[in-house]
């Protein structure tokens, strides 16, 4: 294992499954502790497993990060498992789409919520400690610079028709990141975002199924895309195909390495090389 994150707090949510997970095992790689996340039990805890497999340090604190008092419970389990918390990446969600003349005050409040809210509480909640890790930083002499990575799209940065309601919580995560990097230079910490393309995930692989679904929390959420128009999609991308997560996992670390501790409120865009959709 490398020595690059060596003894880092990371919390990473929504890392169960998808590029969440290919997070979580990249930072472990480089030597990070990690807090996983996920709304159920069983994929974190297969996560943590993998972690410990390769040597490393793993808890779960499972649940939906959309909750009221989650977010506490997750910084909590930083500070208490670990003692700190050096980086906190924001990357919980998923899409529940519809054309704004179908769209239910359901569908908008929950991307809302787990998109763009979830991640302000998470923020707030993890503040005092961030504010308390600085100030014993700064009293012993020591140059320390904390990482905070918010997951956004490019459905955020450019909008997507059928995605009001996402399109409107990612953007507002980039003006989140903005904010957050003005108000916590102060602290020494960097507050950077990563606008996804298309990644191939669970919600994106192509499938003939018309039925595909997963439960969250109750709800089924249509996944997966034709066959033929992932075709499609592929062919608009310079790269010519859809990134994998352990290709998305890369954007997000560029974030969390010390060669980026001078790089603060930006959104990278990791696309294969698409410039809008």
């Amino acid at each position: 294992m490398s020595e690059k994150l060596r003894g880092k707090v990371a919390v990473v949510t929504g890392s169960g499954r998808g590029i969440g997970r290919a997070m979580a095992l990249k930072l472990a790689g480089e030597g990070a502790r990690l807090v996983l996340n996920d709304l159920d039990d069983e994929p974190a805890m297969a996560v943590c497993d993998e972690i410990v497999a390769l040597g490393g340090e793993a808890v779960a604190c499972c649940g939906s990060v959309a909750d009221a008092g989650f977010a506490d419970r997750l910084i909590g389990t930083a500070t208490g498992a670990f003692g700190g918390l050096d980086i906190l990446i924001n990357n919980a969600g998923y899409t529940w789409d519809n054309v704004i003349q179908k769209m239910s005050d359901a569908q908008w409040d929950a991307m809302i919520d787990v998109h763009l809210t979830a991640p302000f509480r998470i923020l707030r909640a993890a503040q005092p400690v961030i504010r308390a890790l600085s100030r014993a930083d700064a009293e012993a002499g020591r140059r320390v610079v904390r990482k905070v990575v918010n997951v956004s799209s490019v459905s955020g940065v450019f909008g997507n028709a059928g995605q009001a309601n996402y399109s409107a919580a990612k953007a507002g995560v980039v003006g989140l990141t903005m904010a957050l990097a003005k108000e916590w230079g102060r602290l020494n910490t960097t507050v950077n975002c990563v606008a996804y393309g298309l990644i191939r995930t669970r919600m994106t692989e192509a499938t003939a199924d018309a039925d595909a679904a997963i439960q969250v929390e109750g709800r089924e959420i249509k996944v997966g895309v034709n066959p033929d128009l992932m075709a499609a999609m592929e062919r608009g991308i310079p790269l010519g195909r859809a990134g994998t997560p352990e290709e998305a996992a890369g954007a997000a670390y560029l974030f969390c390495i010390p060669e980026s501790d001078y790089v603060s409120g930006q959104t990278l865009q990791c696309t294969g090389g698409l410039t809008g959709i």
